[in-house]
């Protein structure tokens, strides 16, 4: 178990690397990259039962990166929870590459679920949850949805079959930065209120500050303690958290830094380590 201080350590390396390797490959999707960290790190470092040295092991818990396009920081957590160098970050989105644009199950250790169609993502980590109800499984589901996500429908029609089947070994977390490519994401299409939506559809709702590590690892807490419903977090988050250009900045949503703004951001998140 690591302290929230290293917690918060790991998080700034994290968005470092993962800043790195979109630069490296001219593209990516830096602002979504950036607010889900603090999340990812939470759950690989604090929360999951998972082995690094053995990916594949039995009763492992399995997360779903849902928002797919926020790969560079599911694959810069991964790599620094010890799934491979972190130097491979610099491969990123190349021909030949385990780290491709979106996360690829048949390429990358520690990737359990390929993503990338928006909500397609939701559904499979319910699916995998309703199958781990049938086999008596004892283990958990999280996935983790982007706010603009939720605009898809297969969202809902998974949250009801989640409801009905009562799985409480499923957790999702909402990246709630409130932007998408388009903009706003409550202009482009109302999300919100999106704990009272879930409630409706028969989840316990808790609601927190997505970059505060210790409000994090409070809500699983509590969130481990629901029974007979599945549980949604909705975290308050930044699009493109850290770095102060890239911050709330719609903008920031899939496009690479230049050498001085890599530089920028480097030294911003705390230096070019």
């Amino acid at each position: 178990m690591k302290t929230v201080h290293e917690l918060n350590e790991i998080a700034r390396d994290v968005r470092m690397d993962a800043l790195r390797g979109i630069h490296a490959a001219g593209a990516g999707h830096p602002g979504g990259s950036l607010s889900v960290t603090d999340i990812l790190v939470s759950l690989y470092f604090n929360v999951m039962n998972v082995d690094p040295e053995n990916p594949k092991m039995e009763g492992r818990d399995r997360l779903v990166l849902s928002k797919g396009h926020a790969a560079p920081a599911l694959y810069s957590t991964l790599a620094h929870r010890g799934y491979f160098d972190t130097s491979e970050m610099l491969t990123l989105r190349k021909l030949g590459s385990r780290l491709q644009g979106h996360p690829s199950m048949k390429l990358c250790p520690g990737v359990e679920m390929s993503t990338g169609s928006l909500g397609q993502g939701f559904s499979a980590a319910v699916g995998m949850a309703i199958a781990d109800k049938i086999d008596g499984k004892d283990r958990k589901t999280f996935v983790i949805t982007g706010d603009g996500e939720l605009q898809e429908g297969i969202i809902w029609e998974a949250a009801l079959s989640a409801a009905k089947h009562g799985l409480d070994n499923l957790i999702a977390v909402v990246d709630w930065n409130n932007l998408q490519i388009d903009g706003v994401v409550d202009i482009v299409k109302k999300v919100a209120p999106i704990d009272e939506k879930f409630s409706s559809f028969g989840w316990a709702t808790f609601v927190c500050d997505g970059h505060d590590m210790q409000a994090l690892l409070d809500t699983y807490e509590k969130a481990f303690k629901v029974s007979g419903k599945p549980v949604c977090i909705v975290a308050r988050t930044h699009k493109g958290h850290g770095v102060s250009f890239m911050e709330d900045q719609a903008g920031w949503h899939g496009k690479a830094p230049d050498d001085e703004q890599l530089a920028q951001a480097l030294s911003e998140l705390g230096g070019d380590r």
